[in-house]
């Protein structure tokens, strides 16, 4: 299945002013600080690398699900709905994200 490209794009768009950089993994797009992934586009989903009490607070959402493309669930990982996503919340879950990864020492 073919990633979310219009999600990609809003996505792209509302991080473009911080200095990231763009790589394609499992099988969509990604966006990393400093070497760490902030972010991906995945079939229909929105991909955010959190804090693990975050992550696990945010599972209680509705359309928010574990990261889990392999059979075993990410610690600190989710996955959102792209159509639970208006323009707010999703800046809002791009910023929490960012809070988290930019902090992160260089890979």
């Amino acid at each position: 299945m073919a990633y979310d490209e219009k999600l990609d794009v809003r996505v792209t768009a509302a991080i473009a002013d911080w200095g990231t950089t763009r790589k394609r993994m499992f099988g969509g797009t990604c966006h990393l600080i400093n070497g760490n992934m902030l972010r991906d586009v995945y079939k229909n989903f929105l991909i955010l690398r959190l804090a693990e009490e975050a992550a696990n607070e945010a599972l209680k959402r509705p359309g928010v699900k574990p990261f889990d493309v392999t059979g075993k669930p990410m610690k600190g990982w989710v996955m959102i709905e792209a159509n639970t996503l208006d323009q707010a919340s999703l800046l809002k879950w791009l910023k929490r994200c960012r809070l988290f990864v930019a902090p992160l020492p260089p890979k």
